[in-house]
């Protein structure tokens, strides 16, 4: 390994510690708050008024988080340094009446969330994890531990499944077990109220749930040398997290003179974003927004600051699978600790341009970082992630990246432990330099 070895373990444990923490998109941001408050932010509510002015911010929407610090100096026409990234990774959601069963068995009736490989979540213990909203419009995050499992067929019962492949259907097969007993005697969301820590609350309280299953296998260093790390909900909260201890960091030393440096943990990207607190919904600008009001900005200055901002959409993309070559761009084969990818695509699924690509390559020049270029074989379609919404909403000048992955929608990816520590020490210099 090379001479930053030992900051990229450090780092890669951190990142484990962070995933076992977030097992939904409101325990990540719930778990990103109280590193920030360790690190002197301070949480705003979007229903009070903010004082502007240089400091150190973050608000929370349901899943999403922004967070940002204002340098000293900053003014009217300052711009925005924007990470991007999101909080939601592919699961399953709990449905309404979620207590069923048959044949003596308790089953959780779920809903497919996103696209997960459906067959890496069998034979796994499963948790659910969430937010209850009580009537009274209290929130409380829950979580189960190991609770739930997809049991898949035995081989004797399918004799042809290693000829034939695996068909599983999403509304037949996909119906987790947790018990046994009778579903009209149980209730499944009394097990739920039973998990909220720190307060007591009663199942006939409840009001609404988002809960979804999360995979409870910790994250763990494996390899001949220790070279990869395995562990649910990398995609995304890898790029959260390297965003996030990236902020923490330059904010310890943010220049007088540099731009507002901004971490926009999104939500339901995985559904598309169409949410008021994904990226296609208002978030992001509805904060920019309010920060330029505190500085003093006009409707035109507020314009020339977001000419002048930048985001990089920061999103796990695809390294070469040794044993389906065949899938990747012949001449563009990404690898697991090779640094960063730079992610492209010329119908813009992908929001890398020229310049995003210049800018992209000079930040990494600049922290000794190396970087690999990604497109998409051109027979398969290409994914897209927030990076072309962001640039659409607001006009923002925009640049996808993202560690690679094999295993990607999988319950639990792989990484090299070098890619994350990467992606951190360029996104710390992008928050202090002006692009």
């Amino acid at each position: 390994m090379p001479s930053n070895a030992s900051a990229a373990v450090d780092h890669i444990k951190d990142l484990g510690e962070y995933v076992s923490a977030s097992p939904s998109s409101f325990h990540a941001v719930h778990e990103a708050a109280r590193r920030l408050d360790a690190a002197g932010f301070t949480g705003l509510d979007e229903l009070q008024p903010w004082d502007g002015g240089a400091g150190k911010f973050y608000v929370i929407r349901d899943g999403a988080l922004i967070a940002w610090v204002t340098p000293e100096n900053a003014g009217p026409t300052t711009g925005f340094n924007i990470l991007g990234a999101h909080t939601d990774s592919p699961s399953f959601k709990l449905k309404p009446k979620p207590t069923t069963g048959k044949f003596g068995w308790l089953q959780a009736g779920v809903e497919v969330y996103g696209g997960p490989l459906l067959n890496s979540w069998l034979d796994r213990e499963l948790q659910l994890a969430g937010r209850l909203v009580l009537r009274d419009g209290t929130q409380h995050l829950t979580a189960t531990g190991p609770l739930l499992r997809f049991p898949q067929l035995a081989i004797h019962l399918d004799r042809g499944v290693n000829d034939n492949g695996l068909h599983l259907s999403k509304q037949q097969h996909m119906n987790p077990v947790f018990g046994q007993g009778d579903p009209t005697g149980e209730d499944l969301l009394a097990l739920l109220a039973d998990r909220v820590e720190g307060a007591t609350v009663d199942a006939a309280d409840i009001g609404g749930y988002d809960v979804v299953v999360a995979d409870t296998q910790a994250p763990a260093v494996f390899g001949a040398k220790s070279e990869f790390f395995a562990s649910g909900r990398m995609d995304n909260l890898s790029s959260t997290h390297a965003g996030l201890v990236a902020l923490v960091a330059h904010a310890a030393d943010a220049p007088a003179g540099g731009p507002i440096a901004v971490l926009a943990a999104f939500d339901h990207e995985e559904i598309g974003s169409n949410s008021r607190s994904g990226a296609c919904g208002p978030i992001l600008e509805d904060i920019l927004v309010r920060i330029s009001d505190g500085l003093g900005a006009t409707v035109s200055q507020r314009r020339q600051a977001l000419a002048a901002s930048f985001c990089v959409s920061a999103d796990a993309g695809h390294a070469v699978h040794p044993n389906y070559a065949e899938k990747h761009d012949p001449a563009n084969k990404p690898v697991l600790n090779g640094g960063p990818l730079l992610k492209i695509n010329a119908n813009q699924r992908y929001a890398t341009d020229a310049t995003g690509a210049a800018v992209w390559a000079r930040l990494c020049d600049e922290s000794d970082v190396p970087y690999q270029e990604y497109v998409s074989n051109n027979d398969l379609p290409c994914g897209s992630t927030i990076g072309p919404l962001t640039a659409t909403r607001l006009g923002i000048r925009t640049v996808d990246v993202g560690i690679p992955l094999l295993s990607m929608h999988s319950a639990r990816e792989l990484c090299g432990v070098e890619d994350p520590k990467s992606l951190s020490t360029v996104a710390e210099l992008f928050f202090r330099t002006a692009v």
